[in-house]
C-alpha cells in the first residue's frame, strides 16, 4: 500500500505540473485587473513552520503598503494573493496551482526548499518570475530556471560559513544530523565536504524524523561518539527538542543549528537555559542590519511590539525589487519582467545589494554566524 501511495502521489504531482503548464502555455502575459496588479505570495501559513511563514507575510505586506503609498507601480496598486504552501510538496503544488489560475504577474515566496522545488515548476511551466527570499537550497538553480531568482545565500555558501567557525573553534570531530528534507539534506550534503575541506572529521551522519518528539535515542549514541560539534540542519521544531534533550543528556560540544532552525520559537521549544551559546548560520536579521532601525521600528510599531523574524528583511527586499523591475520593465509582461529581474545590478536593499549570476542566485554569500545570550540573538565572535 505504501508503494503504491507513493506512485500515485507522484503521479498527482506530474500531473498538476502538466495541467498548470498546458493552461498557461505560450502565454507570457501578466494580469494587472483593474487598478491592481495581481502579485502571488507563497508561503506557510499553518504547520511547523507557521511562525517564520507569518513573519515574512508581514514583511511582505509591509513593503506592499509602502510602494502603495508612495503611488505603486505603473500607476497601479500592488494586491497581494496569499497561497499556503504548509512547507509540503503536494500542498505547494496545489497552492502554486491556485495563483497560475489567478493569473498573478509575479510571485514572492518560497521559504522550505522541498515545498518551494515543486511549485518552481508551476511557475516555470506558466512563465511566472519567482523571487525567492528564504529557500535555498542548491537543487533550486540547477534547475535552470530562467523564472526563478534567489536572493538569499546558497546552501554551499551556509556549509562553508559552519565549517570555517568551528574550524577556528578547534571542532574538529563534528556530528552532522538532517531531516531527510531537501533544504536539510542539501546543506548536511555540503556541510560534510566542507567540514573534511577544513580538516575536520564527520564522526557521525544521522537523519531523524522531523516529526519525532523523542531523541534521547540519538542523543545517547552521540554522547558516546563525544564530538566537538553537533550540526542540525533541519528545522526548528525538531531543533529545538533537540537542544533540550542534548543539554539534559550531556553530549559534548558545540551544538549548531542551520537558517531553517533560526526563529525564536527554537529558544521557547528548548528553554532559554538549555538554548544558552546554542549557535546558528544564518542571514543576519533586521535588528543586526546597519541601516535597517527604521524598518526594524516601524515593523515593531504595526505588529503589537514584535520583532521582525529571521526572513522579514529578505522579504521586504524581495517585493521592492519586484516593484523597481516592474518599473524598469515598464510592463506586467512575464517575458519583460523576467529579464528586468535578470538584469538587476547593484539594486540596495536592507543589508545586502543584489545583483544575479548566471544561475539567478547571488554574487555574494550572506550568512554570519549568530549565537544565543541572555534568550536572545546575538552575533557570534
Amino acid at each position: 500500500m505504501r508503494k503504491w501511495a507513493s506512485v500515485i502521489t507522484a503521479a498527482l504531482l506530474t500531473l498538476s505540473l502538466g495541467v498548470a503548464g498546458c493552461a498557461n502555455q505560450g502565454q507570457s502575459s501578466g494580469a494587472s485587473g483593474g487598478d491592481d496588479i495581481l502579485v502571488g505570495v507563497l508561503l506557510p501559513v499553518t504547520g511547523n513552520n507557521a511562525t517564520d511563514g507569518k513573519d515574512m507575510q508581514n514583511a511582505i505586506e509591509m513593503a506592499v503598503k509602502k510602494i502603495n503609498d508612495g503611488g505603486g507601480v505603473l500607476g497601479k496598486k500592488l494586491k497581494i494573493e496569499v497561497a499556503d504552501d504548509g512547507c509540503d510538496p503536494q500542498m505547494a503544488t496545489t497552492a502554486a496551482n491556485k495563483l497560475v489560475s489567478q493569473n498573478v504577474v509575479a510571485v514572492v515566496g518560497g521559504y522550505c526548499s522541498g515545498a518551494t522545488l515543486p511549485s518552481s515548476g508551476v511557475f516555470k511551466n506558466a512563465n511566472i518570475p519567482m523571487i525567492v527570499p528564504a529557500a535555498n537550497s542548491a537543487k533550486l538553480p540547477a534547475q535552470g530556471y530562467d523564472t526563478l531568482f534567489l536572493i538569499n545565500g546558497l546552501t554551499p555558501d551556509q556549509a562553508k560559513t559552519a565549517a570555517d567557525y568551528m574550524a577556528a573553534g578547534q571542532a574538529k570531530k563534528v556530528a552532522l544530523v538532517h531531516d531527510n528534507s531537501a533544504y536539510a539534506k542539501d546543506l548536511a550534503d555540503f556541510a560534510k565536504a566542507a567540514v573534511e575541506k577544513s580538516g575536520g572529521t564527520v564522526v557521525a551522519y544521522e537523519a531523524i524524523n522531523p516529526e519525532e518528539k523523542d531523541f534521547s535515542a540519538l542523543a545517547t549514541k552521540l554522547k558516546g561518539i563525544a564530538p566537538d560539534a553537533t550540526y542540525f540542519t533541519g528545522y526548528y521544531a525538531a531543533g529545538g527538542l533537540m537542544v533540550k534533550q542534548f543539554k539534559q543528556k550531556g553530549v559534548s560540544g558545540l551544538f549548531m543549528v542551520g537558517d531553517g532552525s533560526f526563529s525564536e520559537d527554537i529558544i521557547k521549544i528548548a528553554g532559554a537555559d538549555q538554548a544558552e551559546g546554542l549557535l546558528i548560520t544564518a542571514t543576519p536579521t533586521a535588528e543586526f542590519i546597519p541601516g535597517a532601525e527604521a524598518f526594524t521600528s516601524e515593523y515593531k510599531q504595526t505588529y503589537s511590539n514584535l520583532a521582525p523574524g529571521p526572513f522579514s528583511a529578505l522579504s521586504y527586499n524581495a517585493v521592492n525589487l519586484l516593484a523597481d523591475a516592474l518599473k524598469r520593465a515598464n510592463s506586467t509582461d512575464h517575458d519583460a519582467l523576467k529579464k528586468a529581474i535578470k538584469e538587476t545590478k547593484d539594486f540596495k536593499a536592507l543589508g545586502q545589494t543584489i545583483s544575479f549570476n548566471a544561475q539567478n542566485t547571488l554574487d555574494t554569500s550572506n550568512f554570519a554566524v549568530l549565537k544565543v545570550a541572555g534568550g536572545k540573538f546575538t552575533l557570534a565572535k
